[in-house]
């Protein structure tokens, strides 16, 4: 599959949540503080890089997380909510580069860069299946 004819340097993508106290970093250690927490906003922001390209992929693929490189920059209380956006900056033959950031309507709370490649689900799945 040649990525560079379906994928857009530019293109754009968005994921939105409200935070809840089970994607806080108290609910998973009663010490901390009951903000959002880091693995939660990386998440949202692998979501909102996927939105950007799944349009392009053809039936049958996706694209997968392979390399995140972010900054938690701000904490963020149970109840507000978060927009991470996702932007596409290089496409190869084999992965596309996105920027990201986290906004909870207050802070810029996270950024940095994201990578994803595409799979074919089904090979991909049967390969899971068999333990990789």
């Amino acid at each position: 599959m040649n990525l560079i004819e379906r994928i857009s340097v530019g293109a754009k993508g968005e994921a939105t949540t409200v935070v809840r106290p089970e994607v806080t970093v108290r609910h998973f250690h009663p010490l901390m503080p009951e903000a959002y927490g880091t693995p939660f906003m990386i998440y949202l922001m692998e979501v909102a890089a996927s939105n950007a390209v799944q349009s392009g992929m053809p039936e049958g693929w996706v694209t997968v997380g392979v390399e995140v490189n972010i900054r938690h920059m701000a904490a963020t209380p149970v109840g507000r909510t978060v927009v991470a956006r996702a932007t596409v900056i290089e496409v190869s033959d084999r992965w596309i580069r996105f920027e990201v950031e986290a906004h909870d309507g207050i802070h810029t709370i996270g950024k940095g860069t994201h990578t994803r490649a595409p799979v074919e689900l089904e090979r991909f799945n049967a390969a899971l299946a068999k333990g990789m």
